[in-house]
């Protein structure tokens, strides 16, 4: 049987998983009696944390939200979990010094247990390099603007650079949709008015116009899942599937183990011990092509026939990049085997 207080950390965690829970479920899960938890209840109570009594033949209880905030109680997992998600969620974004701030909060009023603990997790997020000339991360504020103009289903009109070096494009006017985190960068999901269109803008190269819109009912996002539709979108399709463009099979003259490091989102198949089958997308049969060729040994192009057109043309425009005529390129093949 849990002591005192773990048992209510333990009762106040099963509170937030679930909307409702009967007196006996909570007694089973804690190894108590019903009259034990009817008194944990009361303790909850008193410590400020709105419990209700719900009604009903088996009767239950009930967690709403309050309108003070109570003591902050959370298990191992969860201290964990947070220490983990303020590390690195946030990392290379404009939120990453409050994401800071918070964990050292929530580090003074752990008990000594738990913060030895979290001390020694120590979890580095490591950012890709911004491209030259990038933009800055979207500003907190901006993400909270956009959050408000969304959950009020307002029109939103925004100056808009579509590149580091681009100059502005006329006012967008959009019906904004989602907030959606890609690679490190914030995206606004929305329906552009004027295109009659689904669109994706990076937050960082908005700027939003007051007043907002009128008020707008929302449409429904092709395939109804935002995070299909985004990686489709990024993908060069339609946001209605997640698969590539173009996608094609190869054979390689590697071990199968030296393939699946580099071989992203592709499918590797083993053939034996110096062979393996590559299945990889992408958005164009030259860019296919071109990550095929990195792995830098035989390739067989099992299908599709634009796979191998594909190398055809790059073959050949490496040829006059090197000024390296293809005829005498074969030739000196032929004399150096002689």
């Amino acid at each position: 049987m849990h002591k005192t207080s773990s048992r209510l950390l333990a009762l106040l965690s099963l509170l937030q998983t679930h909307r409702d829970w009967s007196g006996e479920d909570l007694a089973e899960r804690l190894d108590v009696t019903s009259r034990t938890v009817r008194r944990d209840m009361d303790r909850l109570r008193e410590l400020g944390y709105p419990i209700t009594t719900v009604k009903g033949p088996a009767g239950g209880y009930r967690l709403e939200a309050g309108t003070d905030l109570p003591p902050l109680l959370f298990d191992d997992g969860q201290a964990v979990a947070l220490t983990v998600a303020l590390q690195t969620a946030a990392v290379g974004t404009a939120v990453a010094e409050d994401a800071a701030r918070a964990l050292a909060t929530l580090r003074q009023v752990m008990p000594p247990r738990l913060r030895h603990r979290i001390d020694q997790l120590r979890v580095t997020a490591v950012q890709p390099p911004a491209a030259t000339g990038d933009t800055p991360q979207a500003t907190a504020q901006l993400l909270m603007d956009l959050s408000r103009v969304i959950h009020a289903r307002e029109e939103l009109r925004f100056d808009y650079a579509p590149g580091a070096n681009a100059s502005a494009d006329d006012p967008r006017r959009v019906e904004p949709h989602h907030l959606v985190a890609w690679r490190h960068h914030w995206y606004l999901v929305a329906w552009d008015l004027p295109r009659e269109d689904w669109r994706t803008f990076r937050v960082d190269r908005i700027r939003p116009r007051t007043p907002t819109g009128p008020r707008f009912t929302p449409r429904e996002l092709p395939g109804g899942d935002v995070s299909a539709f985004v990686t489709g979108r990024f993908r060069g399709n339609d946001g209605t599937t997640t698969d590539w463009p173009c996608q094609g099979e190869v054979i390689l003259r590697l071990p199968a183990a030296d393939v699946v490091p580099f071989a992203q989102d592709g499918i590797v198949e083993e053939l034996d011990a110096h062979h393996c089958r590559l299945v990889l997308g992408s958005w164009s049969w030259t860019g296919l092509a071109t990550a095929i060729g990195r792995f830098d040994t035989g390739i067989e192009v099992i299908g599709p026939p634009q796979l191998a057109t594909a190398f055809r043309e790059l073959a050949a425009r490496y040829a006059r990049a090197a000024r390296i005529p293809q005829a005498d390129a074969a030739g000196d093949g032929r004399a150096g085997e002689a």
